[in-house]
C-alpha cells in the first residue's frame, strides 16, 4: 500500500482483542479530557464521541474526563449559594459535581450511539480523593477498584472532573479548570506519561491568539516555566505543577487534530500552526449514511459543505439543509474543487466511476460504499497514489466496527490464514427476530423502521452485500480479491425456517488461504465458528482473524445504522486531514 493512498498505514494493535496475547500486549490506555469550552451544551457530545472514536480504532482504552457542560457549573454554584450559608457549605461540592456527572452521563450514551463499549462513573465511583480546602482541593490517593474494573469490561470509561472525596466520603471540589487536574492525576495514577487536554485552541501559544496584534505563534514543545507564564487560564496552573511533579507531560489540542503541544521538561522555538480555513467537503449521497454526514459536517466550523450530490434535489430530506446544496449532477459536484469526497452513494458502479473520477484531480475521498471499492481496491489506490490522493474505505465493511484496522493490524503480526465474519446488520437484526419467533416479513419491516434495510434489501438477503465485504477484507488479508462469481452465497427468504437443533442461525462471510488458492463464501450457519458470533444481537457484527502462526484477532459492535456508520467515516476524514497536514510540515 501507499503512503498515499493508504491513511492508516501504521498497523496498530487490534482494537478489540487479540485472543491470548500476553499482558505485555494489553491495550493503551489514554487519558482525555474535554472541558466545557469543547462541551458547550449536550449538542456536543457527538463531537466529543468522534474524537473518543479515533483512539478506540487506532487500539486503544479512553479515560475521558469531562468538565461540565458550558456555564452549568457557575449556575449551579449560585444556587446552592443561594440557599446555603456564606460562611460554611459543606454540601455545595457535593451539588455543584452533579454538573460533571451529568455531562459524563450524556458523553457515554454518545458514546454508545455509535457502537463503543462505554460506561460512565460518578465522582464517589471514581475515588479520587483530596485535601485542602473544600472548593479548591488537592488530590493526594485514589481508590481505583471501580475504575480499573471498568476499564478491564469496556472500551471507553468517562468521567466526571472537578469533583474529588474528602477522606470523610464527602465531595469536594478541584478549583476552577479543576477537571485539568483531575485528569492529569489519573494519568499518573494509571502510569501513564501523557494526558491529552482537548480544548477550544490548537494549543499552546506565545501570546493571546484571540486578541494579539500581529502572528501569534504555537509552541510545539513548551516547558513547565512556557506553560505557566503563557498558558493565563488555558490549563490550570494546579494541573501543571502535579504534571512537573509526578513526570506527566501535557498535551495541549483542539478537537479532531493531531498537532498540539507539548508541555513537559523541554522547550522549543514557537513557530506556524495550521491554517484555519475550513476544509471544503462534497458528499455523495444522501440517504441513511450520507444523511448522517451532513447532520455532523454542516455545523462544524472546521468543514465547509460545497455540495451534495442526491438522485432528486428536489426530494425532501430529514437533514435541515440548504436547498442549493443538492446538485444530481456529479460532474458539476466535484466542479466545486472540494478538497475531500465523502461518498456514500448506494449503488456500486456510480459510486465506482465517481470515487475515479475524484482521484483523478487529486481529490482524497473517504467511501462507505463497499460495491464502489471492492471492485477494484487495488486499482483504486494505485489511482490515489498516482495522483498524489488519499483514499480511505474503513466504514465500508463493519459499519462502526473497526474490520479493516483489525486485520491490517493481524496482517502487520504476520501471515494471515482466514477469517470469518458476521458482515450484515440487516440480516443479523433479521435473523434475530426470526429466531425469536418473528416472521419473515415481520422482521424485514422491523429492520425497516429501525433504519437498517433499504427500500430494495436483495443485495442484504442476497448474500451480496456481504460477498463485497468479504472481497475487501480479503483484499486486506492477504492482497487479493477472489475471483468474480467465485463466493458461494445462501439466499435469506420468506422459505428460511430457523433449525430447530443447535444455537442461533448466522450469515457467516469467510475466506481462507487453501494450497495458494482464495476459498470465499457467504453461508447462514448455526454451527458457528466461535461463541462471540452466537451472542451478537441485533444489529451488531463481529470479526475473527486466524493468523498463520495460531493468534486469532477478534473485534464486534454495531455493524449497521446510521451513527456507527457515519462515526467511521468522520474517522476516515480525520485520518485523510492529519495525514495531509503531516505531509505539509505542520505541526
Amino acid at each position: 500500500m501507499s503512503s498515499s493512498s493508504s491513511v492508516l498505514a501504521p498497523a496498530l494493535k487490534s482494537v478489540f482483542a487479540l485472543v491470548d496475547k500476553p499482558k505485555s500486549d494489553a491495550a493503551e490506555v489514554v487519558v482525555l479530557k474535554f472541558g466545557s469550552s469543547i462541551l458547550r451544551t449536550q449538542a456536543d457530545a457527538p463531537a466529543v464521541a468522534s474524537e473518543v472514536y479515533g483512539h478506540v480504532r487506532a487500539g486503544r482504552k479512553v479515560v475521558a474526563v469531562v468538565s461540565a457542560f458550558g456555564g452549568h457549573t457557575d449556575r449551579l454554584l449560585a444556587d446552592a449559594r443561594e440557599l446555603g450559608l456564606d460562611h460554611e457549605n459543606d454540601l455545595l461540592p457535593g451539588y455543584v459535581a452533579l454538573g460533571e456527572e451529568k455531562a459524563a452521563a450524556l458523553t457515554a450514551i454518545a458514546c454508545d450511539r455509535i457502537g463503543l463499549d462505554a460506561v460512565s462513573l460518578s465522582v464517589k465511583e471514581l475515588g479520587i480523593v483530596a485535601e485542602g480546602e473544600l472548593e479548591h482541593a488537592h488530590p493526594c490517593g485514589l481508590r481505583g477498584e471501580a475504575l480499573h474494573k471498568a476499564l478491564a469490561e469496556h472500551q471507553v470509561v468517562v468521567v466526571p472532573g472537578f469533583g474529588a472525596l474528602r477522606p470523610d466520603g464527602r465531595v469536594a471540589l478541584l478549583g476552577r479548570g479543576g477537571s485539568d487536574l483531575t485528569a492529569v492525576f489519573l494519568a499518573a495514577e494509571l502510569g501513564l506519561d501523557r494526558v491529552r487536554l482537548v480544548k477550544d485552541v490548537d494549543g499552546l501559544y506565545d501570546r493571546d491568539p484571540a486578541s494579539a496584534s500581529g502572528k501569534p505563534l504555537r509552541y510545539r514543545r513548551a516547558s513547565w516555566d512556557d506553560a505557566r507564564r503563557h498558558g493565563g487560564a488555558l490549563v490550570q496552573h494546579d494541573a501543571i505543577d502535579l504534571g512537573q511533579e509526578r513526570g506527566v507531560e501535557i498535551e495541549v489540542a483542539a478537537l479532531g487534530r493531531a498537532d498540539s503541544t507539548v508541555v513537559g521538561e523541554h522547550s522549543a522555538p514557537p513557530g506556524r500552526s495550521i491554517p484555519d480555513a475550513p476544509v471544503r467537503v462534497a458528499i455523495a449521497g444522501c440517504g441513511v449514511v450520507g444523511g448522517g454526514l451532513l447532520a455532523r459536517l454542516l455545523p462544524d466550523t472546521r468543514y465547509q459543505v460545497v455540495g451534495v450530490l442526491v438522485r432528486d434535489p428536489k426530494k425532501l430530506r430529514d437533514v435541515a439543509a440548504p436547498a442549493d446544496l443538492f446538485t444530481a449532477d456529479a460532474q458539476g459536484l466535484l466542479d466545486l474543487k472540494p478538497d475531500l469526497l465523502v461518498e456514500a452513494l448506494s449503488e456500486g458502479e456510480a459510486g465506482h466511476a465517481l470515487i475515479r473520477a475524484a482521484l483523478e484531480r487529486g481529490i482524497d475521498v473517504a467511501s462507505a460504499n463497499k460495491q464502489a471499492i471492492s471492485r477494484d481496491p487495488a486499482g483504486l489506490q494505485a489511482l490515489a497514489e498516482k495522483h498524489g490522493a488519499r483514499l480511505a474505505y474503513s466504514a465500508a465493511v463493519g459499519g462502526g466496527v473497526p474490520m479493516i484496522e483489525t486485520l491490517r493490524a493481524a496482517r502487520a503480526a504476520g501471515p494471515v490464514a482466514g477469517f470469518e465474519a458476521v458482515l450484515n446488520g440487516t440480516v443479523n437484526f433479521m435473523l434475530d427476530r426470526i429466531g425469536a419467533g418473528a416472521d419473515f416479513s415481520d422482521a424485514l419491516a422491523d429492520a425497516r423502521v429501525a433504519g437498517f434495510a433499504e427500500e430494495d434489501p436483495s443485495s442484504d438477503l442476497e448474500g451480496r452485500d456481504a460477498a463485497a465485504k468479504v472481497r475487501l477484507l480479503a483484499f486486506e488479508a492477504f492482497g487479493e480479491t477472489p475471483a468474480d462469481g467465485s463466493i458461494t452465497c445462501d439466499v435469506l427468504s420468506a422459505a428460511f425456517k430457523p433449525r430447530a437443533e443447535g444455537g442461533p442461525v448466522r450469515q457467516i462471510g469467510a475466506c481462507r488461504l487453501s494450497d495458494g488458492k482464495l476459498e470465499a463464501s457467504v453461508k447462514l450457519l448455526n454451527d458457528l465458528p466461535d461463541p462471540m458470533f452466537e451472542d451478537l444481537r441485533g444489529e451488531r457484527n463481529a470479526l475473527r482473524v486466524h493468523g498463520e502462526d495460531g493468534r486469532v484477532w477478534l473485534c464486534k459492535g454495531r455493524g449497521a445504522g446510521r451513527w456507527p456508520t457515519t462515526e467511521s467515516v468522520l474517522a476516515d476524514v480525520a485520518d485523510i486531514i492529519r495525514a495531509k497536514h503531516a505531509e505539509l510540515g505542520y505541526h
